[in-house]
């Protein structure tokens, strides 16, 4: 094959790669960015963070909110709830930063699948809080 031709494919599978790895890597972020709590299912935002931290800022001690489906929960205690979420928050944020890095860094395609073997498959799962 021609040297050109080869170096033009292993650059596209290379792409492919990279581009499908990053996309599991987002949803894996997404996926750890949900918060159990009582039952009900928050996907913690930044929107949701400021909007409790809002609430406690006006002297709130507890409030009846909706979760992803929209299902009415009491939370009781607005510090201990605003605490968890800004962690599950920080905690994706951080094992997606890392994680994209290594990524990045890596400029082949066997690199990358290891890289995505490792966080598929030796991450945590998630803790029902």
């Amino acid at each position: 094959m021609d040297e050109r031709l080869e170096k033009a494919l292993d650059i596209s599978n290379y792409m492919v790669t990279l581009n499908n790895q990053t996309r599991i890597l987002k949803e894996k972020y997404y996926e750890n960015l949900v918060y159990y709590f009582n039952g009900a299912t928050f996907t913690v935002t930044r929107e949701l963070i400021n909007f409790i931290k809002g609430l406690i800022d006006s002297d709130q001690q507890s409030v009846i909110i909706s979760d992803d489906n929209d299902i009415p929960i009491e939370i009781e205690n607005l510090e201990e709830f605003h605490q968890n979420i800004l962690n599950t928050y920080f905690t994706a944020s951080n094992e997606y930063f890392v994680e994209y890095n290594k990524m990045k860094s890596n400029r082949n395609v066997e690199g990358i699948l290891d890289i995505w073997a490792k966080v598929f498959y030796c991450l945590p799962k998630e803790t029902m809080h």
